[in-house]
C-alpha cells in the first residue's frame, strides 16, 4: 500500500513539471516573437526616416551647394609693390586665355588699376586645388566676387552696414590723446577733436590736468568684416578751469559740414595757414634763387617739406576749380572759396579718390598727398593763397573769421543743437 502511494506521488510530480515546462516554453516563444516584431518595426521606421531625409536632400539642391561651398579652402594673397592683377593670376597658374577672360569681365565694372599695394585678394580652391572663386574689395563697403565654377560670372555685393552714435566723457591726466585711448576713443576721432579745437587751443600749453573732454560721434560697423568706420563728430566740449569750449555739427544752407558754438559762431577761420600735419617750412614766400633754373624769381607760396604720401587738407570750405597737371607745378589742385580767396596745392603725388573739378570740399578734408611732381627737387607741398588774383604770404595772412549764422539758418541750427545735446546726455548717462 505504501509502495502504491509513493508511486502516485512520483507520477504527480512528473506531470506538474511537464506542465510548467510547456507553459514557460510558449510564454518565451511569444515574448521572443513580440521582441522580434518590435525590432522589425524600429528598423522599418529608421529606414523610412533615412529615405525621407534623402528625399528632402534631393528636393533641396541648396544643401549640396552649401556643403560644396563649405569645402572651399580660402587663401589670402597680399598685393605687393609691383604686382598687377595679371601677374597674380599668372602666379596662380591660370592660362593666358583665362586671364584675358577674367580681366575683361572685371574691367567691365571696375578699373583694376585702382587696387593698391597692401590690399588682399582671396582665392577659393576645391579639394582638387582648382580655383573656383576670386574675391577682393572694391571699396570698404563693396566686394567684387568672380565665380569661376563653370563660366566666369561677376557679382558685386554691398556689405551690410549698421550705423551707431556713441558718447564719451573723460578727464585728462596725461594728454588728450593718450587719455582718450585709455577711454576707448578711436584715434580717428581724437585727431578730429584736435583739428576742431586747434583754432582755439594750443594743445601743448593750454591743456592741463583735470581738463574734461566730452564728445559724441557717429560710426558705421561693416557686419561681414567687423570693420569700424568713424564719421563726423556731432558734439565736442573741452572744459579747462571751469571755462568751456563746445561745438556742434551743422550742415549750412550752402551744403557744408561745419561746427558752431551755441551763438552760431563758426569754430573755423576761413583759411588754414598750414594745410598739413608735421611739416617744416623749406622755402618761404618772396624773391629767391630758383633751385632748378638758377634765376632769381618770385616764390608765390610757401613750401612745406614732408614725406611722400603725407595727407594734404583743404585750406577752407570751397569748390575744386582745377585739378590736374599744371606745368612746373606738376599735379595741382586749386580751390575757390566763398569769400574771394583761392588756395592752390602743387607737386602732389596723387589726388584723393573723388576729387574732381566742381566737387565741394570742407576745410580740413583730405584732397591729395605730398609728392615731388613737376619742377621739384624733393617731396614737398607748394601752398599758395590768392586773394582777388594777388598772391598773399600764407604765414602773414590776417585770417578772416569764419561764418556767423543769422536769421532762419540760425534758428534751424538752434533747434538741431538742442537735439544733439539731448542725445549726447542721454547716451552718456543711460
Amino acid at each position: 500500500m505504501f509502495r502504491i502511494l509513493r508511486y502516485l506521488i512520483f507520477i504527480s510530480l512528473i506531470s506538474s513539471g511537464y506542465y510548467f515546462y510547456i507553459s514557460e516554453y510558449f510564454n518565451l516563444s511569444k515574448k521572443d516573437f513580440l521582441e522580434k516584431e518590435i525590432v522589425k518595426k524600429e528598423i522599418l521606421e529608421d529606414k523610412n526616416e533615412i529615405i525621407q531625409e534623402k528625399t528632402e536632400e534631393e528636393a533641396s539642391p541648396n544643401i549640396k551647394k552649401n556643403i560644396d561651398k563649405a569645402k572651399y579652402v580660402e587663401k589670402k594673397i597680399e598685393i605687393l609693390q609691383g604686382d598687377t592683377f595679371v601677374s597674380i593670376l599668372k602666379n596662380l597658374n591660370f592660362k593666358q586665355k583665362n586671364i584675358y577672360e577674367i580681366i575683361s569681365e572685371i574691367e567691365n565694372s571696375f578699373d583694376l588699376k585702382k587696387i593698391k599695394t597692401g590690399e588682399i585678394i582671396s582665392v577659393f580652391e576645391n579639394d582638387f586645388g582648382e580655383i573656383k572663386k576670386i574675391e577682393f574689395f572694391k571699396d570698404s563697403q563693396t566686394i567684387i566676387s568672380v565665380d569661376l565654377d563653370e563660366e566666369i560670372k561677376l557679382n558685386i555685393r554691398e556689405l551690410t552696414k549698421n550705423s551707431f552714435l556713441e558718447s564719451k566723457e573723460y578727464k585728462i591726466t596725461e594728454s588728450l590723446f593718450s587719455d582718450g585711448i585709455k577711454n576707448s576713443v578711436s584715434p580717428d576721432i581724437l585727431v578730429k577733436i584736435i583739428r576742431l579745437f586747434s583754432f582755439d587751443l594750443d594743445f601743448q600749453r593750454d591743456i592741463r590736468v583735470d581738463t574734461i573732454v566730452s564728445i559724441s560721434y557717429e560710426f558705421d560697423e561693416i557686419v561681414e568684416t567687423g570693420r569700424l568706420e568713424y564719421k563726423d563728430i556731432k558734439y565736442a566740449s573741452i572744459k579747462i578751469d571751469g571755462k568751456q569750449l563746445e561745438y556742434f555739427k551743422f550742415i549750412t544752407n550752402d551744403g557744408y559740414v561745419d561746427y558752431f558754438n551755441r551763438e552760431g559762431k563758426n569754430v573755423k577761420k576761413s583759411i588754414l595757414k598750414t594745410p598739413l600735419d608735421g611739416a617744416r617750412i623749406s622755402s618761404n614766400f618772396g624773391m629767391r634763387k630758383h633751385p632748378i633754373s638758377g634765376f632769381n624769381k618770385m616764390h608765390k607760396g610757401v613750401d612745406f617739406a614732408a614725406p611722400i604720401g603725407t595727407p594734404i587738407y583743404a585750406g577752407g570750405n570751397g569748390i575744386i576749380e582745377y585739378v590736374g597737371r599744371n606745368g612746373g607745378y606738376g599735379k595741382y589742385i586749386r580751390i575757390r572759396h566763398n569769400n574771394g580767396y583761392k588756395t592752390a596745392y602743387a607737386h602732389l603725388s596723387n589726388y584723393k579718390k573723388g576729387i574732381s573739378k566742381g566737387v565741394r570740399v570742407n576745410q580740413g578734408e583730405v584732397i591729395g598727398y605730398v609728392g615731388s611732381t613737376g619742377n621739384s627737387t624733393g617731396p614737398h607741398l607748394h601752398y599758395e593763397i590768392i586773394y582777388q588774383n594777388k598772391h598773399i604770404n600764407p604765414l602773414k595772412l590776417k585770417l578772416p573769421s569764419g561764418k556767423i549764422l543769422e536769421g532762419e539758418e540760425l534758428e534751424k541750427f538752434k533747434e538741431e543743437y538742442k537735439i544733439i545735446y539731448a542725445d549726447h546726455l542721454s547716451m552718456l548717462y543711460e
